[in-house]
């Protein structure tokens, strides 16, 4: 019951958020050679835009959470930045150290040649207020760390931002502040709306539409997120209760 209620109030969240960080139609025409590091929480409203942008963008990066509370990557912003805020990015490939949304997403787009929607002006007021909206919806979820055992590799999590099934992982993997990469796995084309099952038999058109896409489509014979990879465990799972009993059971205190 519990994790129904979290699956309906994540919907809300995505809707409230407008469902920004879905499609990604307009995508970087570089890849970084290196991860970007990105440091923020889930809850966060300011970090959702940038986390939004990424989908968008199709750019992948290392996610180091920063829950309020933590201690295993908030030391490391103040030390490469000089303040604690967030979100923080840490490009290495150009050795770009960025605070700001604003400023973060315009680094992307014009270091990766990408485009974000609606960034600027009216459309940044309305963008934030439906970010903050969102983070009041899920209220406290993804935003303070709890205890945890710190894996010796980064996970992998396959997931697009506005995946209301997604957002309940990445929440209890910031919360246990459990570093991982994130898989921007955004939806190419019109035929990928919608649920799997709906998806796949009402359009029946090609799923590897994406750079993430395909490679999940060849890991795993289907294209569904949350899908989160274990190095530390050799795991590998789909469905987002299961993902989260896995990381309560295996990381938390």
């Amino acid at each position: 019951m519990r994790h129904s209620l979290n699956v309906a109030s994540s919907v809300l969240a995505s809707t409230a958020a407008l469902w920004r960080g879905t499609a990604a139609f307009r995508p970087a025409r570089r890849q970084p050679d290196q991860l970007l590091r990105l440091y923020e929480f889930e809850g966060c409203p300011y970090c959702r835009l940038v986390r939004e942008a990424l989908t968008e963008l199709d750019l992948d990066a290392l996610i180091q959470p920063c829950p309020k509370n933590g201690t295993r990557f908030r030391p490391m912003v103040e030390r490469l930045g000089g303040k604690l805020q967030f979100p923080f990015l840490h490009d290495p490939n150009t050795g770009a150290r960025l605070y700001e949304s604003a400023d973060i997403i315009r680094y992307l787009e014009k270091t990766y040649e990408g485009r974000v929607r609606a960034m600027d002006g009216p459309g940044r007021v309305l963008t934030l207020t439906a970010s903050m909206l969102a983070s009041g919806v899920r209220a406290h979820a993804g935003m303070r760390a709890r205890p945890s055992r710190e894996p010796r590799e980064p996970l992998e999590l396959y997931s697009f931002e506005s995946s209301p099934y997604s957002r309940l992982v990445r929440e209890t993997l910031c919360e246990l502040e459990l570093p991982y990469v994130l898989r921007n796995t955004g939806k190419a084309r019109w035929t990928d709306m919608g649920p799997p099952q709906v998806r796949d038999s009402l359009f029946k058109a090609p799923k590897d539409t994406s750079r993430n896409r395909a490679a999940l489509l060849a890991r795993t014979g289907r294209v569904q997120v949350p899908y989160l990879i274990d190095p530390n465990t050799s795991s590998a799972m789909f469905e987002s209760r299961t993902i989260i009993d896995y990381l309560n059971r295996t990381y938390g205190a």
